[in-house]
């Protein structure tokens, strides 16, 4: 039987090992709250510290991650339709099960109902969710999960998402606290870099700004500050491809003169409608027009291939006003990059209207030139007018007289020619000065335009608007009487197309390197029939011919037939 006494001296025992317990696990819970609230100061401190926006947004995942202890975490970035998600950043997914798993998610299922109701979501289990359709192939399996939004001055900027807590436990209200005081500094943070970054980015333009001024008044070309405009505009924006397009006169259509980066080749000579082309809305509405991608952009015709791997595009009007716009800016980034906001299109409206001021400026520096070689002109022909001629002319005068003095024939008859040879001086002379002082009312078109037309006129014939594709100095390097031909031979070639080859499609590359005129014309038609009638052909041959030149005919691999012209541009 115990002693009571004993019995009496156990039980205070027991309850003192009771509160010892209780008070070391109180101690160990403010110990734990206390080392969290320090974890999470060092978070806000470290995601505040960043001004970068994409390593803060990083780090704003990785902290997540730490505070709540979750295996996986996500930032997911609200897009501007507000819709979907234009950005995922992730922590504890490797590189090689993101390529696995494939694109990153747009914002559906679980991720779209934080989208939708941006209010903080707890659940134990994923799949028991109503909004939950389950994860594409090779997608760790994820079962606990916390979103918190985060707001950046009361706009919702995105979502955290943290998922399995680990050690198998479920997340709690400690954690929802713990996570929403983090996205409240995050927004902070995020709306620091972006600060930050526009700021950055005002100060690039304003560089760029001033390095295209210096250009402008130490005397560059129109191409090269144009080529200078849309090399900057391209590294600023992260664009992949830039270009710029001018009008042409009386053609109602764009030509490409500069094209830099990705497939330059592809734009630069090109002819572009004014219907069906990005730069085409941007140059007829006068007003930047953007395409989320434009490849797939049903505004814009496709054809020639010219966009391959870009997505997100903006063209831009260069000038504005009452004469309208001078010209396009076209800048384009890879597929899968963010599209052009309006936050972007704003200083590259300031930047082309930058190129309208290049342009104006080297026109009037042009026209200064013309005007100077005029009045230069105009010197020289009365300086030969009224010295030059009249000082012959009384020197053929005075030998004419002094004729009559001489006796000797051989004499006289070498003072008649001389005579005769100033005479004829003199008409040589008349000549240059009519040509100095003449000046055309008009300025005849030059090839380039002559063949946009040519086509232009073909089209309605055709069905179809073809391509076309012009490089090298065609008004400069091509003589007058070989352009003739090449305009006949355009017209006579789209003319057989649209009379016997059924095509949908014709392509026309017309080309020089100042020694030979190159023109090609390509369709997809049903080829040339063997025995057919060649009249058209014969005569397009026989204009080669005369020229020095060659007719080549092909048909390609998929189909059709191609026409080659090649002839000489100068004379040998």
């Amino acid at each position: 039987m115990p002693n009571p006494e004993e019995a009496r001296v156990g039980l205070p025992q027991l309850r003192l090992d009771e509160l010892l317990e209780e008070l070391q696990a109180r101690l160990d819970a403010a110990r734990g709250t206390r080392d969290r609230v320090h974890s999470l100061l060092e978070a806000v401190l470290s995601v505040g510290r960043e001004l970068d926006l994409e390593q803060a947004l990083f780090s704003i995942v990785e902290a997540a991650a730490a505070l709540v202890d979750a295996e996986y975490a996500a930032l997911g970035v609200i897009g501007p339709d507000g819709k979907r998600l234009s950005a995922f950043h992730t922590v504890g997914v490797t590189e090689e099960q993101i390529a696995d798993i494939g694109p990153f998610p747009e914002g559906h299922g679980i991720l779209g109902e934080l989208i939708r109701h941006p209010e903080p979501l707890r659940l134990a289990k994923i799949s028991e969710h109503p909004a939950s359709y389950g994860f594409p192939v090779h997608h760790p399996p994820m079962n606990s999960f916390l979103g918190v939004p985060i707001r950046v001055r009361d706009q919702v900027f995105g979502n955290l998402y943290l998922t399995e807590k680990r050690g198998g436990g479920q997340f709690d209200e400690e954690d929802v606290s713990v996570t929403q005081t983090l996205a409240v500094a995050a927004g902070v943070a995020i709306d620091n870099a972006r600060l930050y970054e526009e700021s950055r980015l005002r100060e690039r333009w304003l560089r760029a700004n001033a390095e295209i001024t210096y250009s402008l008044m130490s005397g560059g070309e129109r191409a090269e500050v144009l080529t200078l405009i849309a090399e900057r505009a391209g590294e600023i924006t992260g664009s992949a491809l830039a270009a710029v397009a001018l009008p042409m006169a009386d053609t109602g259509s764009l030509a490409v003169e500069i094209a830099v980066g990705m497939d330059a080749e592809a734009h630069r000579g090109l002819i572009l409608r004014m219907d069906s082309t990005l730069m085409g809305l941007a140059f007829a509405d006068d007003a930047p027009v953007t395409s989320a991608d434009v490849t797939h952009d049903e505004r814009i015709s496709l054809e020639p291939p010219r966009f391959g791997g870009l997505g997100p595009a903006v063209a831009v009007p260069i000038g504005a006003g009452e004469a309208g716009p001078r010209g396009v800016v076209l800048l384009a980034r890879k597929a899968g990059q963010p599209v052009f906001s309006a936050t972007e299109t704003e200083p590259l409206k300031a930047f082309a209207a930058q190129a309208a001021i290049a342009m104006e400026l080297a026109e009037r520096r042009q026209d200064a030139e013309e005007v100077a070689v005029l009045k230069d002109r105009d010197r020289i022909a009365r300086d030969l007018h009224d010295l030059a001629i009249q000082r012959l002319f009384a020197t053929g005068m005075t030998l004419q007289s002094a004729g009559r003095f001489i006796e000797h024939d051989e004499a006289a008859e070498r003072v008649a020619r001389a005579v005769d040879d100033l005479d004829e001086t003199i008409k040589i002379i008349r000549s240059t000065i009519f040509g100095l002082r003449t000046r055309d009312a008009t300025v005849e078109s030059g090839l380039r335009a002559r063949a946009v037309r040519v086509v232009g006129e073909a089209a309605p014939i055709l069905g179809f608007a073809p391509s076309v594709r012009m490089e090298g100095l065609l008004d400069t390097d091509v003589p007058k009487e070989i352009a003739d031909h090449v305009v006949a031979v355009l017209s006579e070639a789209l003319t057989n197309i649209a009379r016997h080859a059924r095509a949908d499609r014709a392509d026309v590359v017309l080309a020089t390197d100042g020694r030979a005129v190159r023109l090609s014309v390509t369709d997809n038609g049903v080829g040339i029939p063997e025995g057919g009638r060649r009249s058209g052909l014969r005569n397009i041959a026989e204009r080669a011919e005369q020229l020095g030149g060659r007719l080549e005919l092909g048909r390609p691999a998929c189909g059709g037939s191609t026409l080659l012209w090649c002839v000489p541009s100068r004379k040998s």
